[in-house]
């Protein structure tokens, strides 16, 4: 992996338009997990069918 120059436009490599890309994109990952756990009642391993992962009691 290497830094992208700042007059890099190749789009590859860590430059601030990606971090912040990523940034934005995570963040509105973890809203709309918390919404829609907030609607169905159920969390993301339940609404996988992962339940089984889950401690039982």
């Amino acid at each position: 992996m290497y830094l992208a120059s700042a007059a890099s436009h190749s789009g590859w490599g860590f430059h601030s338009r990606a971090e912040l890309l990523n940034g934005r994109l995570a963040m509105l990952g973890f809203v709309i997990g918390l919404v829609v756990e907030a609607l169905s009642g159920q969390g993301i391993l339940q609404q996988l069918g992962l339940a089984a992962l889950l401690p039982q009691g």
